[in-house]
């Protein structure tokens, strides 16, 4: 697992973006710092976890959230 320190003015989607290439597993990020889930804009030097998409996560992404495991 890698991280990401934030930068001034960082937002989930934009974290996401910056670390995957796509927003789409801003929640997969957001689980794995559910710590920090009260912050919409980030200040500087918060250090974030940042899990590796595996295919399996890739697979699970194009199902519609209902069709989903919890």
């Amino acid at each position: 697992m890698t991280t990401y320190t934030t930068v001034s003015g960082d937002m989930w989607d934009a974290i996401s973006y910056k670390v995957y290439g796509s927003t789409d597993y801003t929640g997969k990020l957001m689980a794995y710092n559910s710590r920090y889930l009260d912050n919409y804009i980030f200040p500087a030097g918060i250090v974030l976890e940042v899990p590796e998409i595996t295919m399996q996560d890739e697979t699970l992404d194009m199902l519609p959230p209902w069709r989903r495991p919890k």
